[in-house]
């Protein structure tokens, strides 16, 4: 086996969390849809549904946009780790509240063409040129709501493994107004897996550890970097500060306090110091939740009141 195999199987390892997250994520957001069912089918009939193609890198890709009646804002959904489709009953769902919403097959799955890089085919999908392809496909999503209708906002609302690419797309597109990060990391790659070998799935994690134990972890390294030594060569890091320092849009992150896949506290302090350099950067912290807080009621809430806010930037 050789050395690129055996870091790309070990991080499928690491990464196979995150299917584990995406299961989870599908019942959470069902559960959701079930609770707003009522109110949805009332709106439905107020929402525009229109399947598109559009290209990007080479590649076509396959979406759906949900158009209300009247839109206060439009936004591109983007998609966490995982073969993930569009993701349609929550665009529905946000179309509802007067939001425009353009969906799509990542990069490989459903219709979308291309090629999926993931932990179900034993590639490394928080490589570096993995993310910024990822980047490219959001960014080529947002050129086509911004053609669709120039006078309202658009942004990027994204979970978790979107926490890389959206700031990363924002940087090169100038026609995004805001992002949204629902679990997004402000760290770096290579401290998520560090973390995530720390908390190894365990989902009473912090009944039993510490912030400051966490912190070591992601610090030091210990275990993971004993196995990762050998292949440091291969793992290009990914730091989102990187395009947040550079950024000037708002933006939103909301995190759950019992997350043990993103290290809460450490990506807050780096929110922190990015705002007192005046970067207009706001969060949300849920103390019952965990990873999963795009299932949740309340930050959806929170979200579509904060989205409708926003204005048309420039920049």
């Amino acid at each position: 086996m050789t050395k690129r195999n055996n870091i790309i199987s070990y991080i499928k390892s690491v990464n196979g969390l995150r299917n584990v997250t995406i299961l989870c994520r599908i019942c959470l957001f069902s559960l959701l849809i079930f609770v707003s069912l009522n109110q949805v089918k009332a709106q439905s009939s107020d929402v525009t549904v229109e399947d598109i193609r559009f290209e990007s890198a080479g590649v076509t890709l396959a979406g759906t946009i949900y158009t209300p009646r009247h839109s206060h804002a439009a936004i591109v959904l983007v998609h966490g780790s995982g073969q993930a489709p569009r993701m349609g009953e929550f665009a529905l769902l946000l179309a509802g509240k007067g939001i425009s919403v353009l969906t799509y097959d990542k990069r490989g799955v459903g219709e979308s063409g291309g090629i999926y890089v993931g932990p179900e085919t034993g590639t490394n999908n928080v490589d570096s040129e993995n993310l910024i392809l990822l980047a490219e496909d959001a960014s080529a999503a947002v050129n086509i709501l911004h053609q669709r209708d120039k006078n309202i906002p658009v942004g990027l609302v994204g979970i978790s493994q979107a926490g890389w690419i959206i700031p990363i797309a924002a940087n090169k597109n100038s026609l995004v107004d805001f992002m949204v990060l629902f679990s997004g990391p402000v760290i770096s790659t290579l401290e998520q897996l560090r973390f995530q070998f720390f908390t190894d799935g365990n989902t009473d994690f912090w009944d039993s550890h510490t912030e400051a134990e966490a912190r070591e972890s992601i610090r030091e390294g210990g275990r993971f970097d004993e196995y990762y030594a050998a292949y440091r060569d291969l793992f290009v890091d990914t730091d989102p500060c990187d395009a947040l320092s550079a950024l000037s849009i708002p933006g939103l992150w909301l995190f759950g306090e019992m997350d043990i896949q993103v290290p809460v506290g450490i990506s807050i302090e780096r929110l922190n110091a990015l705002k007192a350099q005046g970067k207009p950067y706001e969060y949300c912290l849920f103390s019952a939740l965990g990873h999963h807080v795009s299932g949740s009621v309340e930050p959806i809430k929170i979200v579509v009141h904060w989205i409708k806010d926003r204005k048309k930037q420039s920049r």
